[in-house]
């Protein structure tokens, strides 16, 4: 099964770490949303979507890049989120966007990471070193069951 992971970064790489960790495990291309040729997202039979969370939401220009993307037929793909807060539900815009251009969306994953948004950057910010290796197994261990279901 070939597989692409798509993710984007800012702050302190959160999200990289784990799609990098995702990638490993699964054998994958990755590439930052700004390195991604769009056509060519068809060659993937799965293909992961991961994006930090700012303000409860995905990042907007990483947004725009999914809604950019051509219409896909027989794809299958997967959403993955780091936040303050970890939580599941912030990966719902991101599955509604992804299903809009087609893609069937088989899972999603989600984990705390380090943040340092707003007062949290005056106390030195919470979740320090997150993702840890525990996270980045159970993201190993959540795409492993995606391939394993392939």
């Amino acid at each position: 099964m070939k597989t692409l992971i798509i993710y984007s970064s800012l702050h302190h790489g959160n999200t990289k770490k784990v799609a990098e960790a995702m990638a490993d495990a699964l054998e994958a291309g990755i590439l930052s949303y700004d390195d991604v040729d769009a056509y060519n997202i068809v060659e993937y039979d799965l293909v992961g979507f991961g994006s930090g969370i700012y303000h409860g939401k995905p990042q907007d220009e990483f947004v725009e890049f999914i809604e950019s993307l051509p219409a896909v037929k027989n794809r299958k793909a997967f959403v993955f989120t780091t936040s303050g807060k970890g939580k599941d539900e912030y990966n719902d815009q991101l599955k509604e966007t992804i299903s809009t251009k087609g893609f069937e969306v088989v899972g999603s994953f989600s984990c705390r990471g380090f943040d340092t948004w707003g007062p949290l950057k005056i106390i030195g910010g919470k979740n320090k070193g997150q993702p840890n290796s525990e996270d980045l197994e159970n993201a190993r261990n959540f795409v492993k069951s995606l391939k394993d279901k392939f």
